[in-house]
């Protein structure tokens, strides 16, 4: 169990005037010529100087208690701005406004000068956060392996409703106060090359692989603080630099490109998350990056157990390595690669370590989701790393044949390679084969992964596919975010929540109390304000906080179905202008996500969404009932904004497809009601809250199999539904696109001709009642506020120190070390 938050110490005078020398040594600055950016960099400098020394403390006080750690590796940790998430970790958010305060300067305002690290892209990557910060506030030894992105995916802006990418240079050039760069750690890795055979002092038949080139790896960490506790464990990130960044001899020839060509290369891996691959060259770098990410983390893993005096054959009795989805997956034959050919293990000893230390969360079951690579290029960039793939399925494909003798058709549904015209290498195979478990992440998902993904690999692997339900961390998602009703759950139950979120179920006895439901739905007021002033200063739309505020921020994609809220925003403008009977509870719909540069479809659905939004906005035939907001740039800091605003959460993918969600997590536990399908967490929030707390529509998974089985034909859906044909006809034309005819027209299209894959017609209308009655309960603000109470009280379930302990224990077997 979590121990009781302990205070840390603080010293006022000792923190002013560490603030006001990195002022002046740091940033060349005075109090007097000091921008409000210079105190922000010098305050949390000042504080970095306490979190790098518990850092390196808890370092060593972890190698001297020679325990078991986990490693999570993970190309996305979308950790968010830490300055203020680490004040609460320390207990130090009041004293240090305080002392701020008496500088002159207000915390607040400083707080947004920082820029969030551009280190991830969606939900994978916020999860891997919450998960390092839980495992610090539980105090279960963790490191976190990433990249040091330079630009992360990049930052949005809208032209003309379209959406337009710059770089996002998250560091300033100042560099991000947190980080430290910690250069006795640094890692090589390789890249193309030959397999050199050779012949060992015993007379045994060797090979080695020889990179033709070589880059370095530049660790940097970030300190990731536990909840009101002394330990501080590091998110390892690795910068690539080439090892020699530049040569003389072409320089002074004239060859200035050439100079540095081997340093242009290797920046290029770390320079942006998720390179571009619908090209050649985006191929190639995404997989260097992979695999950069790999062979430093595992180098530094092996440096740690080896360091500590441990042999090679006990690695997996002291570490395990979490694979956060199949982007890490070449670790397994880096691995292999290591303790063949370097520590010259057989295979089957070699195997059997990476048999015990490798475990793999699944994310999707989206089969354009799961990652293969082509044999080719793996070929040309990690010859060594091909042959042990190789390897790798040889001796897997004699067990599955031992298990199924002569089903040639489940050898070929189960190998790591996939034939056809160009052959592939399965990662998600891979993952499964080369780990000691696998788990999905929400009830649901586990069973079909099971069931529909992998029954195969289940059979031949009992046990092995297991399920943990994604959590976060009420430290940033409530308490930090939503300072107010963090308060008034003190006030109420105590301060103990958010170590132990199922305290939280306290709150359900004053969920019928008149006089809480009028303060809670004050904060919630209050909250709305915020973001509508936001809106206001930052976009030049006016909000009505009495409106439901209705809210979908989540990576834009098709399964995601923001179409589907699109076409029932089009519905609403539809009968308020042509059905005088119809009434609805003002409602302002709120959008933020970014579209990957590659998804043309994606990018049309964010123009729409614009373009209907400035029509909407501006029609004064609608009388401010409706309003629609799509939120330039989402990224956590904006999130920390509009989810405790949020009266209506979108969770509505089609049945089957998301995997869990966090957002739908966060946005209940701060009072919003889910109108949602029965997906991933959708399911279990369910069970929590109860049917009467929770907006539930749409097909089943097993029927939307049916459906498809049958034969969908969306074109039904359109001819038999008048409003849903009057929605969809909307597209056509230029309503929305004065001058430019047909310009939303892709989006009707995808839906009518282009087979509707997610099945938001056949939807449709149940999400349309869903939202009527969404409509009706608002008008009960009293049983409104009975609703979000008891959503706050019953998702404690979903906290991530859950999540991990279930990891801990069904999984990991690791035990809390305590400072």
């Amino acid at each position: 169990m979590q121990n009781q938050p302990q205070a840390l110490s603080f010293d006022k005078a000792a923190f002013q005037a560490s603030v006001k020398q990195h002022l002046l040594t740091t940033y060349a600055q005075t109090p007097a010529t000091a921008s409000a950016r210079h105190w922000y960099l010098a305050m949390s400098r000042a504080l970095a100087e306490t979190s790098t020394g518990n850092l390196i403390d808890t370092e060593q006080h972890l190698a001297a208690t020679d325990c078991r750690s986990v490693n999570y590796l993970s190309l996305e940790f979308l950790i968010g701005r830490l300055t203020g998430n680490n004040l609460i970790s320390l207990d130090l958010y009041a004293p240090v406004a305080e002392a701020m305060a008496e500088l002159g300067q207000n915390l607040t305002d400083l707080l947004e000068e920082e820029r969030d690290p551009a280190l991830g892209n969606g939900g994978l990557g916020r999860l891997a956060a919450c998960f390092m910060d839980s495992l610090a506030a539980q105090e279960f030894p963790a490191v976190g392996y990433g990249l040091h992105y330079e630009y992360g995916l990049f930052r949005q802006s809208f032209d003309q409703g379209r959406q337009m990418e710059a770089p996002d240079g998250w560091r300033g050039q100042e560099g991000y106060p947190w980080e430290i760069q910690r250069p006795e750690l640094n890692q090589t890795a390789g890249f193309y090359g030959r397999v050199e055979v050779y012949t060992d002092e015993q007379g045994a038949q060797r090979r080695r692989w020889v990179p033709g080139m070589q880059v370095e790896g530049v660790a940097w960490d970030l300190p990731v603080i536990g909840y009101q506790n002394h330990s501080v464990y590091p998110l390892r990130l690795w910068e690539c630099r080439a090892p020699v960044p530049f040569r003389l001899a072409p320089f002074n020839e004239g060859d200035y490109v050439g100079a540095q060509a081997a340093a242009i290369e290797a920046g290029n891996i770390t320079k942006v998350l998720y390179p571009n691959d619908n090209h050649d060259q985006g191929k190639t770098l995404r997989l260097m990056q992979q695999y950069f990410h790999c062979a430093c983390s595992v180098a530094d893993i092996l440096r740690r157990h080896l360091a500590a005096g441990h042999p090679i054959e006990a690695l997996a009795a002291q570490e395990t390595i979490q694979l956060n989805d199949t982007h890490p997956t070449i670790a397994i034959p880096e691995l292999m690669r290591i303790l063949l050919d370097e520590h010259q293990l057989s295979w089957e000893a070699a195997w059997s370590i990476c048999n015990q230390v490798f475990a793999y969360t699944n994310h999707t079951l989206l089969p354009e989701a799961l990652e293969t690579w082509s044999e080719a290029l793996i070929a040309e960039l990690l010859p060594r790393h091909l042959e042990i793939i190789f390897e790798i399925n040889h001796r897997f494909m004699a067990e599955v044949e031992a298990k199924w003798p002569g089903r040639d058709d489940i050898k070929q549904k189960l190998s790591v390679i996939q034939e056809g015209g160009q052959r592939m290498v399965r990662m998600a195979n891979l993952c499964v084969i080369g780990s000691y478990a696998v788990n999905g992440v929400a009830a649901l998902h586990s069973e079909l992964v099971k069931r529909d993904l992998f029954p195969e690999f289940d059979a031949l692997f009992p046990g092995k596919l297991q399920n943990v339900t994604n959590g976060v961390t009420p430290r940033r998602w409530l308490k930090f975010c939503n300072p107010a009703l963090s308060q008034l759950i003190d006030e109420k139950i105590g301060t103990g929540w958010p170590a132990q979120l199922s305290q939280l179920s306290a709150l359900a006895d004053f969920a019928d109390d008149a006089e809480f439901q009028q303060r809670y739905m004050a904060v919630k007021k209050a909250n709305k304000q915020r973001l509508a002033d936001w809106v206001a200063d930052n976009l030049g739309i006016a909000l009505d906080t009495d409106a439901i505020f209705d809210v979908q921020i989540k990576r834009l994609h098709e399964y995601k179905r923001q179409h589907l809220n699109l076409v029932h925003i089009l519905s609403l403008y539809h009968r308020l202008l042509n059905d005088p009977q119809f009434e609805m509870t003002p409602r302002v719909f709120i959008f933020a996500a970014k579209a990957a540069p590659g998804y043309a479809l994606a990018k049309e659905i964010i123009f729409a969404i614009n373009k209907v939004a400035e029509q909407v906005n501006n029609d004064p035939r609608l009388g401010g009932k409706l309003k629609v907001v799509f939120i330039p740039d989402y990224r956590v800091s904006l999130a920390e904004i509009i989810i405790p605003a949020a009266d209506v959460s979108e969770q509505i993918s089609t049945a089957g497809k998301e995997a869990s969600g966090t957002g739908n997590m966060k946005l209940a536990l701060n009072g919003a009601l889910t109108v949602g399908t029965m997906d991933g967490a959708n399911v279990e929030i369910r069970e929590e809250v109860g049917d009467d707390n929770i907006f539930i529509f749409g097909l089943l998974v097993d029927e939307v199999l049916e459906l498809k089985q049958q034969g969908y034909q969306p074109a039904r859906y359109y001819e038999s539904d008048s409003l849903l044909k009057a929605s969809l006809d909307l597209l056509l034309g230029d309503t929305f696109t004065p001058g430019e005819p047909d310009a939303l027209a892709g989006i009707r299209h995808n839906l009518l001709e282009g087979g509707d894959p997610y099945f938001v017609l056949a939807d449709f209308a149940d999400y349309v009642s869903a939202q009527e009655r969404i409509d009706e309960a608002y008008r009960d603000q009293a049983g409104w506020a009975r609703k979000a109470i008891l959503n706050t009280a019953l998702v404690g379930k979903f906290s991530s120190d859950r999540s991990i302990r279930d990891y801990v224990n069904n999984i990991w077997q690791l035990e809390a070390v305590k400072r």
